[in-house]
């Protein structure tokens, strides 16, 4: 049984059988998300404890870009230390939901929204899906995943290939790299995400919430790092770097940053 869509301009939801299912609909910046999108996607989840399981998807064909950088040129601080704030309180949001968050990634996972399949504790890519992180060619730094706990998924070496060089990579490399769960067919992703679904809703949801409070241990164990990486990203707030990315990215061209010494 699949109930009405509802829910917020920038979030939807919809209750399909046993999951509760969160779009971000803001495909004409990829789903980005501001710091109130965050926020309502963060709450969403947090509401969803009595679904079997809560699915992440996006809308428009792309599933998240991560934060929203339009400001970022000439960028005002407070609103930047609530960009950072409200990215950790959505990741946090997933990583403690009683139930498991399976990210449906439909398109362009990139940034922060590469982070946020981190956080899921299950991931089902579309063929067409990409994956890759954004922050040293934008003037960033991927610290609330990507730096830390990704190197537990695949890999240290591979975990700073991404963060490091940007890249991007296909769903089927994702899947190998160990990103991922599984690569489906773009139009057998929802079918295949209601099977997986099915599959959780036969057992019992207390001791599926011990099984992901008890993975959490390297995600808690990272979580002081989280914290103290995005202290110094408030302190670059305005960089010569970080105005270079964000005029580079929005001008769709190559960054040219300052020599390390200057």
């Amino acid at each position: 049984m699949t109930d009405r869509v509802h829910g917020s301009g920038d979030v939807l939801l919809e209750q399909r059988g046993d999951a509760t299912w969160i779009t971000l609909n803001r495909p004409e910046r990829r789903n980005a998300y501001d710091p109130a999108m965050a926020e309502a996607v963060a709450e969403a989840i947090d509401a969803a404890n009595r679904s079997r399981a809560v699915v992440l998807t996006g809308a428009g064909g792309a599933f998240c870009a991560g934060g929203a950088l339009a400001g970022l040129g000439e960028p005002d601080v407070t609103e930047m230390r609530g960009l950072y704030r409200a990215s950790l309180r959505l990741f946090d949001a997933v990583r403690s939901c009683p139930r498991p968050v399976i990210a449906a990634v439909n398109g362009p996972a990139a940034g922060g929204g590469n982070e946020l399949v981190v956080a899921c504790d299950l991931a089902i890519a579309a063929e067409s899906a990409t994956f890759g992180q954004t922050g040293p060619r934008v003037g960033s730094s991927p610290v609330t995943g990507a730096t830390n706990v990704m190197g537990v998924q695949i890999g240290e070496k591979r975990a700073k290939e991404l963060a490091m060089l940007c890249r991007r990579y296909t769903a089927a490399q994702a899947l190998e790299l160990g990103l991922i769960n599984a690569v489906v067919p773009d139009d057998e992703l929802i079918p295949t995400v209601d099977a997986w679904v099915a599959e959780l809703a036969v057992l019992s949801p207390r001791y599926l919430e011990i099984t992901k409070v008890s993975s959490n241990v390297w995600w808690n164990a990272a979580r002081d790092s989280f914290s103290t990486g995005l202290g110094m990203l408030v302190q670059s707030i305005g960089s010569p770097d970080m105005a270079e990315g964000a005029r580079a990215f929005l001008e769709k061209r190559r960054p040219r940053f300052p020599d390390p010494d200057s």
